[in-house]
């Protein structure tokens, strides 16, 4: 797609997160002086002659062949995550489970093993200890660095991590990971859909590839799907490869718009978001009803210090523990009335859910209980709206719940 403005090539002066938010992998449109990014809605591209088709699928030539292997929208919405998480490329995918079973998938083969830390996504737990088995890869789940070592074999072929880790907010220490798989000689990838590549960059840490669910913070709005691994070219390509020629998960260039829309606010809603759960979190973990509450930026957090390290700020999900189990967690849940009951995070609105019945349900129970995901807990994302009004919404929902 040409253009009569570029903002690929910037001057050697790094640029802050919010301005590569807004301009980073973006042109005007040279047809139209369009500002907006063009949504390129076609399935297949046409080429001057049969040699020209020959050679844009060797790969001789470069050029947009078909919408399953790459749009113009679609990788405009790439190169803004590339920079914003400072890597070489980045491959877009239809859905978060999509990425993360297309890298999983894209880096791992029969006979491989993958080691995966602590908690885990109940979606990624699936893929880790069902898809992934049945096509012959062995994976361990260990429940912190300190065992990874006993478990490292000639088989090993990488580390997942996921930090904050859904829904606890267990932290992982990336950079340890990284002394890990680099001694051993793996490879290291990173769930970062928490924390967002404005409160971390596990690429900067040595991590070789990040993964996200960009239907959360990425698009902030509850109106897209999708999801994006960024890292060094060498390895997307083998990831594009299975993700998009062979289990077809590519991203729609409609919802590449989305997304590319939601990124020029990251920044801004994250620091709101930030502020909000903080304020959240420092209510709770003093409320007779709350047995205890998981959010690193509390220093009774046991991965509060690594927080500190890696981490910016500490993010806008929390998960607390209520008093009452799950009975208390319905009472609590059914009366908000400003935070809304649903399974996203990282939405402009607040947003709340019960995890052991809804996205940890297919966990099986004793592992969910061996991670945390117990029947009183809580999992709460926090939006952008004003903290006392979401304040004041919790406290009264907490106080009708505890009268019952």
């Amino acid at each position: 797609m040409s253009s009569s403005k570029h903002h690929s090539s910037f001057p050697p002066r790094a640029l802050g997160l919010r301005t590569l938010a807004v301009h980073a992998g973006q042109s005007s449109d040279a047809a139209t002086g369009a500002i907006a990014t063009p949504i390129v809605a076609t399935s297949a591209f046409a080429y001057d002659d049969f040699d020209a088709g020959v050679r844009r699928f060797s790969g001789e030539q470069p050029g947009f062949v078909y919408s399953r292997f790459a749009n113009p929208t679609v990788q405009t919405f790439e190169a803004k995550m590339a920079a914003l998480e400072g890597g070489e490329s980045a491959v877009a995918f239809a859905s978060g489970m999509a990425v993360i079973s297309s890298t999983l998938l894209g880096l791992a083969s029969a006979g491989d093993e993958i080691i995966y830390v602590g908690t885990v996504y109940g979606g990624t737990d699936g893929v880790l200890r069902g898809l992934l088995p049945r096509l012959g890869i062995h994976t361990i789940p260990v429940p912190n660095l300190e065992e990874v070592q006993a478990h490292l074999s000639e088989r090993t072929r990488l580390i997942y991590v996921e930090t904050p880790a859904n829904p606890i907010m267990a932290i992982v220490d990336l950079e340890e990971v990284v002394r890990i798989a680099r001694d051993a000689g793996i490879l290291s990838v990173a769930d970062n859909t928490f924390s967002t590549p404005c409160l971390t960059q596990p690429l900067g840490l040595g991590i070789d590839v990040v993964v996200h669910s960009a239907t959360k913070y990425i698009g902030g709005h509850g109106d897209a799907t999708g999801g994006v691994a960024v890292g060094r070219t060498e390895l997307l390509k083998a990831i594009r490869s299975v993700g998009m020629k062979d289990l077809g998960g590519c991203m729609s260039p409609h919802e590449a718009v989305m997304f590319i829309r939601g990124l020029k606010t990251l920044p801004l809603r994250v620091e709101a978001a930030c502020d909000n759960a903080e304020q959240i979190a420092a209510f709770l973990h003093v409320h007779p009803s709350v047995e205890r509450v998981y959010y690193p930026g509390l220093p009774s957090h046991p991965g509060h210090e690594i927080a500190r390290r890696q981490m910016r700020r500490f993010g806008g999900i929390l998960s607390f523990e209520l008093r009452g189990g799950r009975t208390m967690a319905r009472a609590f849940l059914d009366r908000l009335s400003l935070v809304t009951q649903a399974v996203s995070v990282g939405d402009v609105d607040s947003l709340a859910c019960h995890p052991a019945s809804t996205t940890h349900s297919a966990v099986a129970e004793d592992i969910r209980l061996q991670n945390g995901v117990t029947d009183g807990l809580i999992r709460l994302s926090a939006g952008i709206e004003d903290a006392q009004d979401l304040l004041a919404d919790i406290e009264q929902a907490l106080a009708d719940a505890t009268s019952l």
